[in-house]
């Protein structure tokens, strides 16, 4: 990837909420600088709304975290979008994510999967391609979702879509161990 085109943050650029939140997730992710949070935190309480927002799709959502990963991790996948894919390998791990799966879900709905993963797999790729979902796919997703777990999963892919577009736009650096 290209030169950043907005560099991370320190401090100043923080604030100290900011600041003090990027530090505490690159300890917590282990590594020098989680750079999606000290790069989107220069707009300071719009970072902070925008957390909150994303923390209420994942991982306090009206998805199970397992689900939730399974739909980031192909939406980082169809976006090659490998800063998502590099957390969302660990976060989907500790949702129950093994490497086999990790590799299916790479591969995509047809890789083995039973009827509701299939239906959410598809409907990902679908929003992601062409920013709807046909009408077959809608009634295969919606035979495993509720109603408001239907307009969740929009909602989240559309997040993950959304921040992938922003990751490359802003030449976001991957992370590196710390």
């Amino acid at each position: 990837m290209s030169t950043p085109r907005i560099t991370p943050g320190r401090f100043r650029d923080l604030g100290p909420l900011n600041w003090v939140f990027a530090r505490g997730a690159a300890r917590v992710i282990g590594v020098d600088d989680a750079r999606i949070f000290s790069t989107l935190g220069r707009t300071r309480g719009v970072f902070r709304a925008w957390l909150h927002y994303s923390g209420r799709l994942m991982p306090f959502g009206a998805l199970s975290r397992k689900d939730s990963e399974m739909i980031i991790i192909r939406v980082a996948h169809r976006r090659s979008c490998d800063y998502e894919l590099d957390h969302h390998r660990r976060l989907g791990k500790r949702a129950g994510i093994d490497n086999d799966e990790f590799a299916r879900i790479i591969e995509g709905p047809d890789a083995g999967w039973g009827d509701r993963e299939r239906a959410m797999l598809r409907a990902a790729d679908e929003l992601v391609e062409t920013d709807d979902i046909s009408d077959t796919t809608w009634a295969a997703l919606a035979r495993h979702l509720d109603d408001r777990r239907l307009i969740a999963f929009v909602l989240l892919v559309g997040q993950y879509d959304g921040l992938a577009t922003t990751i490359h736009t802003l030449r976001i650096q991957r992370d590196t161990r710390a």
